[in-house]
């Protein structure tokens, strides 16, 4: 493991003055307003859905982008309470801003984190996406000091494999972080959803290459799992 993360740390300074091309617009760190017009429906959504169920207290909170958005995770977890704060096409910073309705509130016992991929297809550079992630740990650490926050790795895609470098060297400064860090878990989905040339496997894909089959799905499931019930476990022997 810290073999792979010093060669994807090498990655991460040769991808540092690189550019990558802009697939949307990716708002500012600091562009409060326009993002809270931006998800005011989905935030609204979330919202309605507190109040109609509140999440308990303990629960695992899933956030970030399209890939936790569409994760069916009663179906892939259907013994843990799990709750779903993904918004499809966010950002980390997204999520930074939004952290106290999505996350902070619910007194969560684990967050599961998927962030990255739209921040680097929008134009970001690793080293920004780094950043922006050590902003959210900041924010989240304010109120909850010692929840577990396990990070997915921005995965490697079909639609996106051109961005692979800026992705991995974005990935290889996250995973830094979290080796230094026992709250922080770095799930690295990279080497079992790439094939035998290299490349991200064609099934583990729905058809615009980009979001997930069940099959991919599996993959992120079979890593975190165990994990999680690692975290409950101590949790709960903390409690008692």
């Amino acid at each position: 493991m810290k073999t792979r993360i010093v060669c994807l740390l090498v990655l991460a300074a040769l991808a540092a003055g690189a550019k990558c091309a802009a697939a949307k617009e990716v708002l500012a760190p600091t562009d409060g307003a326009r993002r809270a017009k931006t998800w005011a429906k989905e935030m609204a959504a979330f919202e309605k859905q507190d109040a109609a169920a509140p999440p308990a207290p303990g629960s695992i909170i899933f956030v970030g982008s399209s890939s936790i958005r569409m994760w069916n995770l009663d179906k892939w977890f259907p013994d843990l309470p799990v709750v779903n704060r993904g918004f499809g096409g966010s950002t980390i910073a997204d999520s930074v801003y939004f952290a106290d309705t999505l996350v902070i509130k619910h007194n969560p016992s684990v967050i599961v984190f998927y962030a990255g991929d739209n921040d680097l297809a929008g134009g970001m550079s690793p080293e920004q996406v780094h950043r922006d992630f050590q902003e959210f740990v900041s924010v989240v650490r304010e109120s909850l000091p010692e929840t577990p926050i396990a990070y997915v790795a921005v995965k490697p895609s079909i639609a996106r494999w051109k961005l692979a470098d800026e992705i991995q060297a974005a990935n290889a400064l996250i995973a830094a972080d979290c080796a230094e860090d026992d709250t922080l878990m770095f799930l690295d989905v990279w080497p079992p959803m790439l094939g035998a040339d290299g490349k991200p496997k064609q099934e583990l894909f729905l058809a615009d290459g980009l979001h997930m089959s069940d099959a991919g799905y599996q993959i992120w499931v079979d890593m975190l799992r165990p994990q999680l019930d690692k975290l409950l476990a101590a949790s709960g022997d903390a409690q008692e």
